[in-house]
């Protein structure tokens, strides 16, 4: 995936801070943790500018993805940098920017042909999600590929 994915800088989860520098990082990292994302060889960067960069070596593509979303969608953050590995593979999901009358079964319509799974795509955000029916504008989604998309 590598490379700068963009988030809504206005829009996401108002943790308080600015999100800048060595506060910044500590913020996002506490973000990250109270998620119960598992992010053991992931570092988390923020410069005086407020830009993220993920590096290091996840422990999957899923993990490195829904970390990238974690500290993506807080209020403040205009985009983070991936120049994270993962230690296990997988097909990259894409991601999703919401807009106002989203929902998660029409999501899953526009990338699947079909409403009937947008389950999938609420579980691929767990536990950014709690509920499918609480998506915000300017928040951003994984969409995984259907082939690795559970039954």
């Amino acid at each position: 995936m590598f490379g700068m994915i963009p988030f809504v800088k206005a829009a996401g989860r108002g943790l308080g801070n600015m999100i800048r520098g060595k506060k910044g990082k500590e913020t996002l990292e506490k973000e990250v943790k109270d998620l119960g994302l598992d992010d053991s060889g992931v570092d988390i960067n923020v410069d005086e500018d407020g830009n993220v960069s993920v590096t290091g070596e996840a422990v999957s593509q899923e993990m490195k993805e829904k970390i990238i979303l974690a500290v993506g969608n807080v209020e403040g953050v205009g985009g983070v940098t991936d120049e994270a590995s993962s230690r296990v593979g997988g097909r990259e999901s894409q991601f999703h920017t919401v807009v106002s009358g989203d929902s998660l079964s029409a999501i899953s319509k526009k990338y699947y042909g079909t409403w009937k799974l947008y389950p999938e795509i609420f579980e691929a955000n767990k536990p950014m999600l709690s509920d499918p029916d609480k998506i915000y504008p300017g928040q951003v989604l994984r969409i995984p590929d259907i082939k690795t998309a559970s039954a």
